[in-house]
């Protein structure tokens, strides 16, 4: 099938700015819904795709400068094209205005769902997106001072604590690097990484716990396992040497720790 007869799409602001020919366009989808899934199918949507692709590469350019790269934007824009395709019925219209609300779409689900270094509550990312608007609308002329909660609540007509709470999202779009000295990642930064200075689990805290747990079992034992118990756990002894200490075999202290731990555990855990 000759590629010049799918689609010469229609000129507009966001389109390939070659010749108009809607008939072939209404046509080669007629037959593209018309085929069964196959070699000859997939043909065609290519030369669709390769048709179209300038469009969807223009709808593209106009998310630039948010932190993607041009190359990545492309990439989920020809995406949304691929699925406007896929999902189009010539019978119920033009292409044109089916597939560009496709493709930003898909461009806009990008940015909230994959772009996020903190992953937030949708609600929440269209407040960040909502007050930072509203940042930037305030800020526009120049000497305005810095727009309090309450200025952005105002112009926007959210509450203040909606707007806190855009604001705090502006902080999750990109998460720093642990790596990051000063906490900020900035060129000039200075002092530790990060990662130094974030707080870890401190892992004392569960042997207080369990040290408390098992107390009162521990002071219903004899003496000399007791004693034996202190000496390998607390004292850090080798069971040679409390044998040693204690007169009686190497073998006797093993078995006597298993069976001082294995009744601390009964007791512990099954306290009746």
């Amino acid at each position: 099938m000759p590629t010049d007869v799918v689609a010469r799409p229609c000129p507009s602001a966001d389109q390939a700015p070659h010749p108009a020919a809607p008939v072939a366009v209404t046509a080669a989808f007629h037959r593209f819904a018309a085929l069964d899934d196959g070699p000859v199918k997939e043909r065609l949507q290519e030369e669709l795709m390769r048709a179209w692709l300038p469009m969807a590469h223009r709808l593209a350019a106009r998310f630039r400068d948010r932190g993607e790269s041009p190359e990545d934007l492309r990439q989920v824009a020809a995406l949304g094209l691929l699925k406007a395709i896929r999902r189009f019925d010539p019978d119920r219209g033009p292409f044109e205005p089916f597939a560009i609300p496709t493709i930003r779409g898909e461009i806009r689900r990008h940015f909230r769902d994959r772009t996020w270094g903190v992953r937030v509550p949708r609600r929440v990312q269209e407040l960040r997106n909502r007050v930072r608007a509203a940042y930037v609308e305030l800020t526009l002329v120049p000497g305005s001072p810095r727009p309090t909660a309450a200025d952005l609540a105002r112009h926007t007509g959210l509450s203040e604590e909606e707007v806190r709470d855009g604001m705090e999202a502006l902080e999750s779009y990109r998460a720093l690097s642990l790596d990051a000295a000063g906490g900020d990642g900035g060129a000039e930064a200075e002092g530790p990484p990060l990662a130094d200075v974030l707080g870890e689990t401190d892992h004392s805290f569960e042997l207080v716990v369990d040290r408390e747990s098992v107390k009162e079992s521990v002071r219903r034992l004899p003496s000399r396992e007791r004693a034996i118990l202190y000496l390998r756990f607390f004292e850090d002894w080798s069971q040679s040497r409390i044998a040693e200490r204690m007169g009686i075999s190497q073998m006797h202290v093993s078995r006597l720790l298993s069976q001082t731990c294995a009744r601390i555990r009964r007791e512990t855990l099954d306290p009746r």
